[in-house]
């Protein structure tokens, strides 16, 4: 092998081997530091692709559970007023049951049909107030709402308004109900059952609305956890593995940095020849 002092091959292979020990050792680090073996496009342009849409339908299912948790909301608030709509409309087929007794004396199915009608406008105030987010299904003013179920909103539940006001097909008692004798407070019971009823049925169908509507926010966040898991399988670094190559790289640096100086001195033995 002949000797120059203008090419030192030897100092260039060592070099090259220890140039590419700093890189792996940089993206080593790099995954150490970031707890990614993919943090950027550059590390793998598939793998990055297919995480960035996975990472925005993770972000574009927040958006949904908040959908769902706000209709779950509306549901429940509707709920409640049905289920207060109910006992008082129990209480007021006591009050009529009660000034149907033909024994009665006037001055008291006064008082019954007094308590009758403070009780029947109440219904109506419940049901008014019976408002999440501006919105109120057992008023009439909403006869549906619908919230998110799927990531890029092409899926929707829908939860049908029930319209519980005086005087409507479910409460049929009309909103100037109310008695002077026994036998029109007799005529008032009939109609009270067939409301009591009707509410316990659209109570049902809220109750079942409610459920799915649960049902579907659990599984949503499920859903989220599962992709989280798979986005974590395509990008994240396997720290045990990237600790071991750590120190398996900084002792070939070192090793490198040693063979790249021997190969510099070695063309100090060219001086000899001149001795």
């Amino acid at each position: 092998m002949s000797s120059s002092v203008n090419t030192n091959v030897g100092a260039m292979v060592a070099l090259q081997n220890l140039n590419a020990t700093t890189s792996q050792l940089m993206t080593t680090q790099t995954r150490i530091s970031t707890g990614l073996k993919v943090a950027s496009a550059k590390d793998d342009g598939a793998a990055y692709a297919i995480a960035q849409t996975q990472r925005a339908t993770v972000s574009s299912l927040d958006a949904v559970k908040d959908s769902l948790s706000r209709g779950t909301s509306v549901v429940d608030v509707a709920m409640s007023a049905g289920s207060s709509v109910s006992d008082m409309l129990t209480q007021l087929k006591e009050k009529a049951l009660a000034a149907s007794d033909t024994s009665l004396d006037t001055t008291s199915r006064a008082a019954l049909n007094s308590d009758f009608t403070s009780i029947r406008d109440q219904i109506t105030k419940t049901l008014s107030n019976a408002t999440f987010n501006g919105i109120n299904l057992v008023d009439g003013s909403q006869t549906q709402i619908t919230a998110l179920a799927n990531s890029d909103g092409s899926g929707k539940i829908t939860v049908s308004g029930q319209d519980m006001s005086l005087g409507g097909s479910i409460v049929t008692l009309s909103a100037a109900a109310g008695f002077t004798t026994a036998t029109s407070a007799a005529a008032l019971l009939t109609t009270i059952d067939s409301s009591i009823s009707n509410v316990s049925s659209s109570l049902a169908s809220l109750g079942t609305s409610s459920k799915a509507l649960d049902n579907h926010l659990s599984f949503v966040g499920k859903l989220q956890d599962s992709i989280q898991a798979g986005i974590g399988n395509i990008v994240d670094a396997d720290m045990a593995k990237e600790s071991a190559k750590l120190q398996a790289l900084q002792t070939k640096q070192q090793l490198g940095v040693q063979a790249l100086s021997i190969a510099n001195q070695s063309t100090g033995t060219v001086l000899s020849l001149f001795r």
